[in-house]
């Protein structure tokens, strides 16, 4: 890799990590301090409002409530289409930062024009003309995309696995059962005789969660134990600065030369 994209890829950071490990309050963060940001689950959520739309849903609950629960019979197919557009998203945003890269992309505007969510739009994919850092958003099911898209994402950014401890790990569980988001199981969730959801819920996903963490490692540059922090949300611009100061050195700690 050569000097100038090695700088480009620290100013590009791509978040993993199981939902709820903290990839949206740190993009939320990092977007108050000036970053550019972009949120796959929006853009999935684009991609996939037809369907939604069929059934009344809309919104990231909405996305977890079309899929179903994980053993109703049309979880599989919708998994998988799932997926897809998730792949989708992934591919159309590192076309335009390889274009970016390379010199030939003159607007990279498509994707980051639809970050909401994140309450600041993000127009550009990688540094801008003006420098701009960004960062990305992804969803926890990004290490099931294909191998060359995870390949081409960690040529192009430098990808942070949020690290969760055992205690944060067990919040998760509760987390997902009071507030479902959209899971992909991948053959991890198996229902026993007499055993209520919650009950399921509670035994499969931490097998979901040890077996994730491995992927995100490998996927991974560096790893951030977030909690260790203490960060809040940005209440004021002074604190939230401090924060993303603090996040960025335990990144700069790890992949910078010494």
């Amino acid at each position: 890799m050569n000097s100038e994209l090695h700088k480009e890829k620290r100013s590009r950071l791509a978040l993993v990590g199981m939902s709820g490990s903290g990839k949206t309050f740190w993009t939320r963060k990092l977007a108050a301090a000036g970053w550019r940001s972009v949120c796959c689950d929006d853009l999935i959520e684009q991609r996939l409002a037809p369907r939604l739309a069929a059934g009344g849903y809309s919104g990231i609950n909405g996305v977890a409530a079309w899929m179903g629960w994980p053993n109703s019979v049309t979880y599989v197919q919708r998994e998988a289409e799932y997926l897809a557009e998730e792949i989708g998203v992934m591919d159309e945003f590192l076309n335009n930062l390889e274009k970016e890269t390379s010199g030939l992309g003159k607007d990279s505007s498509r994707l980051g024009k639809h970050s909401s969510r994140l309450g600041k739009h993000s127009g550009g994919l990688g540094k801008d003309s003006s420098g701009t850092p960004i960062v990305l958003d992804t969803t926890g099911s990004v290490i099931y995309a294909q191998n060359n898209i995870l390949m081409r994402l960690r040529r192009q950014m430098t990808v942070v696995h949020l690290a969760n401890t055992a205690q944060e790990q067990r919040m998760l569980v509760e987390r997902y059962l009071n507030d479902p988001k959209p899971v992909l199981w991948r053959g991890t969730f198996h229902v026993k005789d007499q055993e209520t959801p919650r009950e399921t819920v509670a035994r499969c996903y931490p097998l979901l969660i040890a077996a994730r963490r491995k992927s995100y490692e490998t996927l991974a540059h560096c790893a951030v134990q977030v909690s260790q922090l203490h960060a809040k949300h940005a209440s004021d611009s002074q604190n939230n600065a401090a924060d993303v100061e603090r996040f960025l050195q335990k990144i700069r700690e790890q992949v910078e030369p010494t």
